[in-house]
C-alpha cells in the first residue's frame, strides 16, 4: 500500500472491463452526452457567425455614424456634412477595413398600380463594395454604376408588390431641403434578392443624384463603418466617438437590438444545455455505477478483512470511474470532431430560407472546431462525471466485513 496509485490504476483499467455491457452503457451515456455538447456548441456558433454576416452585411455595417437625434426622428432636417480631417483619419484607421457615405430618409414609391413607404438610400456604389454584400444579391439587371447614376435598385418582393421590374418607371416622393415634397421618376435597372424586411423597405439610388433630387449639397445622413475581423468594437467605437463628439456614433449592438441579445445570450444557452445533458447523464452514471457497488459487495468486504482501509477503497471504486469516464470522454470528442468535419463544407438549410429571414439566420452554416471548447467541456464533463460517481464508491468504501458476511447468510 506504499504506492496506492501504482497498485490500482492497472487494478482500475482491469475491474472496467469486468462487465463489458454495463461499461457499454456508461460509454455510450458519456460519450453521446459530451458529442451532443460539443456538436451544439460548434453549430450554435457557427449559426450566430452566419447570421451576424447576414444581418450585418447587407446594411448595418460594424458601426454607424449619424447626426445627433436622426436615429429617432429620421428626417432631412437631421442631415450632416461629410466627415471632417479628425473623423476622416479615425475611419482610416488600421482596424476599420472599409467605410462608406449613405443618405437615407423615407420616401414614398409609386407604380401604376400600387404605393408603398420605403427608405430612399442613396449610396456611392464604390464604397459599398467595402462594407456591403448587397451589390453582390443583385439577380436581375444590374447595381448602380456611380454616384451620380440616377437609376433604382429594389427587392425582388418589392417589385413584386408594386408589379414592375427592370426597365419599368416607378415614382419616388419625399422631403426635399426647402421642406416641400419632392417628386421624381426613377428607371428601374436592378432587383436584389435578400431578407423580406430589406427588399420591403429599402430602394437604392446614386448618392450625388438623390442629393440633387432633393436639393441638398454634399449633405449625407449617415457613416457607416466595418471593422477587421479580430479588431476591439467597443475600443474602436470610443476611438471614433473622441474624434466625432458633436456626432452619434453606434456599433451594431445598439443598431441591431435582436442579433446584440441573442449573441449575448448564446453563450448562456450552451451551459444550459450542458446543465441538462449532464442531468441526464448523472443519472445513468451513478445507476450503472451502484449496481456495479452492489454486486462487487463480497470483493470489498474481503478487502476490508485484509486489512485496507475505507479511503483506499474510495480511492479504488474513484479510479475505476474516472478511467470509465475519461474513455467516454475521448470517445465523445472524437465523435464530435468527426461530425464537424464532416461538415466542412457548409451546412444548407435554404430549405428552410423563409424561417431563417425571420431570426435573421443565415442559409449555410460551417461548423468549426473550437479546441478550447473542446478542452473545457470535456474537462467538466469528466471531473463532474467523478465527483457523481463519489457517492457509489462511498458506499462501497463503507462495507465491512461483518455486514457482508450477515447478507450472505
Amino acid at each position: 500500500m506504499t504506492d496506492p496509485l501504482r497498485t490500482f490504476v492497472p487494478l482500475a483499467w482491469r475491474n472496467v472491463w469486468r462487465n463489458p455491457r454495463r461499461t457499454a452503457i456508461t460509454l455510450i451515456v458519456v460519450a453521446v452526452g459530451l458529442w451532443s455538447i460539443l456538436f451544439f456548441n460548434s453549430f450554435m456558433i457557427a449559426w450566430m457567425q452566419s447570421s451576424k454576416d447576414t444581418a450585418l452585411q447587407i446594411l448595418t455595417g460594424s458601426g454607424q455614424i449619424h447626426a445627433e437625434g436622426f436615429m429617432d426622428d429620421p428626417n432631412i432636417d437631421l442631415v450632416m456634412e461629410p466627415p471632417g480631417p479628425d473623423l476622416r483619419t479615425a475611419l482610416e484607421h488600421n482596424d476599420v477595413s472599409g467605410w462608406t457615405m449613405r443618405l437615407g430618409l423615407p420616401a414614398v414609391i409609386l407604380s401604376e398600380y400600387k404605393t408603398l413607404p420605403v427608405t430612399l438610400t442613396a449610396v456611392d456604389p464604390i464604397g459599398e463594395t467595402a462594407v456591403s454584400i448587397l451589390p453582390q444579391k443583385v439577380v436581375e439587371g444590374r447595381y448602380l454604376a456611380d454616384r451620380n447614376d440616377d437609376g433604382i435598385v429594389i427587392g425582388l418582393h418589392l417589385a413584386e408588390q408594386l408589379k414592375t421590374g427592370v426597365g419599368r418607371r416607378v415614382i419616388v416622393m419625399s422631403q426635399s431641403a426647402d421642406n416641400t415634397m419632392s417628386e421624381r421618376s426613377f428607371d428601374v435597372v436592378g432587383l436584389f434578392d435578400s431578407d423580406q424586411a430589406t427588399e420591403d423597405f429599402f430602394a437604392f439610388t446614386g448618392l450625388a443624384a438623390a442629393q440633387s433630387f432633393l436639393g441638398l449639397d454634399n449633405q449625407i445622413s449617415e457613416l457607416v463603418f466595418e471593422l477587421q475581423e479580430e479588431a476591439p468594437l467597443e475600443d474602436n467605437i470610443d476611438r471614433l466617438k473622441a474624434a466625432a463628439p458633436a456626432l452619434d456614433v453606434r456599433s451594431w449592438k445598439d443598431l441591431n437590438l435582436l442579433l446584440a441579445t441573442t449573441d449575448a445570450f448564446m453563450g448562456s444557452i450552451i451551459f444550459i444545455w450542458l446543465g441538462v445533458v449532464f442531468a441526464l447523464m448523472a443519472i445513468g452514471i451513478i445507476n450503472t455505477q451502484l449496481m456495479a457497488v452492489f454486486e462487487r459487495m463480497k470483493e470489498f468486504g474481503l478487502l476490508r478483512a485484509l486489512g485496507m482501509k475505507p479511503r483506499l477503497v474510495l480511492l479504488m471504486v474513484t479510479l475505476e470511474s474516472a478511467v470509465l469516464i475519461g474513455i467516454g470522454v475521448l470517445i465523445g470528442a472524437f465523435i464530435a470532431a468527426l461530425s464537424i468535419w464532416s461538415l466542412s463544407d457548409g451546412l444548407n438549410l435554404s430549405r428552410w430560407a423563409q424561417a431563417l429571414e425571420m431570426i435573421q439566420g443565415g442559409n449555410v452554416l460551417y461548423p468549426d472546431y473550437h479546441p478550447e471548447s473542446f478542452v473545457l467541456f470535456s474537462l467538466i464533463i469528466w471531473v463532474l462525471g467523478i465527483l457523481v460517481a463519489l457517492w457509489p464508491a462511498r458506499k462501497a468504501s463503507k462495507y465491512s466485513p461483518v455486514e457482508v458476511m450477515r447478507r450472505d447468510t
